[in-house]
């Protein structure tokens, strides 16, 4: 069956939680501690910030036989023309099927006067990183950046659409 894409509805905010934990624990494993992970989850992707995302921007599932295989959380577009894509991800039984290009592809096309989408990614995040590389994203800075108390080393980048 075919990946669908729609507007995330409060009926999915489990199963969207469910999918963030999955897909950040297997990303991040040895990369960003466990302790620091729970607890980015649990702030990041509680009923309520959930249902606060829903209202303030644009939050896409991607579905297959009814159950949320991942998710994308863009930012409007701001009056510089730029979103940010603050969140893009999968379960990771459903990686490289075609999910996130449709994720990311939707969004695009919704957010139409968007001429810039920026993403930040962790360096050691070998997957993401390959993913926007190959959609065309390009790098725009390099930076660390504390994580709760864990330093990151971020890549920031940008696709022109």
């Amino acid at each position: 069956m075919q990946i669908a894409i729609r507007t995330m509805e409060p009926d999915d905010i489990q199963q969207v939680q469910e999918t963030a934990k999955l897909s950040w624990n297997a990303t991040y494993e040895g990369i960003i501690p466990a302790d620091v992970q729970e607890r980015f989850l649990t702030g990041a992707y509680s009923d309520e910030m959930m249902l606060r995302r829903m209202e303030h921007s644009l939050m896409l599932v991607a579905e297959k036989n009814e159950q949320i295989v991942g998710f994308a959380n863009f930012s409007f577009v701001s009056d510089s023309e730029v979103s940010e894509l603050a969140a893009i991800y999968l379960h990771p039984e459903h990686q490289g099927n075609g999910a996130g290009t449709a994720l990311l592809q939707e969004g695009i096309s919704r957010l139409k006067s968007a001429e810039k989408i920026h993403i930040t990614v962790e360096r050691e995040n070998l997957i993401g990183k390959s993913f926007y590389d190959a959609k065309g994203f390009k790098t725009i800075e390099e930076f660390e950046e504390d994580f709760d108390g864990h330093t990151l080393q971020s890549i920031r980048m940008v696709l022109t659409v």
